[in-house]
């Protein structure tokens, strides 16, 4: 006898190692707490035993013991009286039942479950029932504990089953499924609303159409066209890096909207390939982008000694061409922030040269000078550089070109005073004259130097032309 007790104590510690463990499994498996498995059990436990051992309208819970495998039940009521419940007689409640049945839905009573009454409307909402299975009013209540209060809650404890039917055991299951799963979902939605804003890896797991799912580990996001760089071809099983851009709460799961176009994945990538930038020695003030094309940052350094551009550049420019091949090309302009406006918007408009910018602060515009020969450049092409330079600085920016600048100001000074103007004209053009004539003079000494015999027979010639008595002998 004492060795089968032995081995029914060991079969059942065992057991309870196994039960342990396998909530344990759970517990990593899905990515929710001990605590969460635990209370899903004790709730499937409930409503198993309210099942098979219970009565309808009880509220009944489960108490769950993880070492020893034991369950207690208790019968929960709520402590109310008249101010919180509705008081109906149980003989005039089962009369007026079976009159109603007697007389059938008349059209009155359809009309009224149709077109509810003003007083149901009103301020006052209807009271709930009182129930004798989930409900105690406060005299009954008192005869027990004497500092008990209105809104208490009594739990009597109720005898512990552990044989239960089929339809038990398959109701408790599912009340495990559902619960787990639930717990589940909302594990996923609270660690990705965490991460929204960030950049990780994932695997791109499908392509339905033009939306592309990535596989986050955990959960599945979705990259939208909109959200895709333009060019780009993702392949089932490649590995991209993307950025979690809106997380919304789903009953299939957390819904979650990836992104490769924003802004701020360009901010992100610079963090994790530039240490200065992570630290906060280096910091990104604005950014402007058009994916697929070009970019531009403008950044800063909060410590003095520390150079912000060449710390994102790198050695050899390692780090920018880092984040260069992870958008796939797109071209990557890094230019110094500064408070002056007129030195950030000079600098906006690199690689082209800036001459001079003229700012109208009423209207947030800048008049910017570039020479003739980098006005494209400045521009860009369909104006992009310009384009992002505008929305890097916040400010509109007119660019034009130095001898458009000058035409125009000899045009402005001519029409201030007209008579000077024609004054200055005229005497430009007797200059270009007697420059002419200079000119003429010089190329005729330089042709003698080089061929003197041509030049005296010219002189020759010349002579026997201005003498006519010689030529008539």
């Amino acid at each position: 006898m004492a060795k089968k007790k032995k081995t029914n104590d060991q079969d059942s510690s065992m057991r309870m190692g196994e039960f342990a463990s396998a909530i344990m499994q759970i517990a990593d498996e899905k990515g929710i707490s001990k605590e969460k498995v635990i209370e899903t059990i004790e709730i499937a436990l409930a409503a198993a035993y309210k099942k098979d051992y219970g009565k309808k309208g009880q509220n009944i819970r489960a108490e769950f013991n993880e070492v020893s495998g034991d369950t207690k039940f208790y019968l929960v009521k709520e402590v109310v009286d008249e101010s919180t419940r509705e008081f109906v007689d149980p003989e005039e409640e089962a009369q007026a039942l079976a009159e109603s049945e007697d007389r059938g839905p008349t059209a009155e009573r359809v009309r009224q479950k149709k077109e509810p009454s003003k007083e149901s409307e009103g301020d006052e909402e209807k009271l709930p029932r009182f129930n004798l299975e989930r409900d105690i009013t406060l005299e009954d209540a008192k005869k027990t504990k004497k500092s008990i209060k209105l809104g208490d809650v009594i739990e009597t404890k109720l005898e512990s089953k552990e044989d239960y039917g089929r339809v038990a055991a398959q109701t408790a299951k599912q009340v495990i499924i559902q619960r787990i799963r639930e717990a589940e979902r909302d594990s996923m939605f609270e660690e990705y609303k965490e991460k929204e804003g960030e950049v990780i890896s994932g695997v791109v797991q499908r392509v339905e159409g033009r939306n592309v799912f990535v596989d986050l580990g955990k959960s599945v996001g979705v990259l939208f066209p909109s959200e895709q760089i333009r060019g780009e071809n993702y392949r089932i099983g490649q590995r991209v890096k993307v950025h979690i851009m809106r997380v919304e709460s789903d009953p299939k799961g957390p819904g979650i909207s990836l992104s490769r176009t924003h802004p701020e994945m360009v901010r992100k990538l610079f963090e994790l390939e530039v240490p200065e930038i992570f630290a906060g020695t280096v910091e990104i003030k604005a950014i402007a982008r058009e994916a697929g094309f070009r970019t531009k940052i403008a950044v800063a350094s909060t410590e003095n000694g520390i150079d912000p551009i060449g710390s994102c550049v790198g050695q050899k420019g390692t780090r920018v061409q880092a984040v260069i091949d992870e958008i796939g090309g797109e071209k990557i302009d890094i230019i110094e922030w500064s408070e002056d406006v007129e030195k950030f918007i000079s600098a906006s408009l690199s690689p082209a040269k800036v001459l001079s910018v003229e700012l109208r602060e009423k209207e947030r515009e800048s008049e910017v000078s570039v020479p003739d020969d980098q006005l494209s450049l400045a521009i860009g092409k369909q104006g992009q550089n310009v384009r992002l330079a505008a929305k890097l600085t916040g400010w509109k920016i007119n660019v034009s070109g130095a001898s458009k600048e000058e035409d125009e100001d000899k045009e402005g000074k001519r029409d201030k005073d007209p008579e000077k103007s024609s004054s200055d004209a005229n005497e430009a053009d007797e200059k270009e004259k007697d420059v002419k004539k200079e000119s003429k003079k010089e190329v005729k000494k330089e042709t003698a130097k080089k061929d003197p015999a041509k030049s005296s027979k010219d002189d020759s010639g010349a002579g026997k032309k201005k003498d006519p008595k010689k030529e008539d002998e």
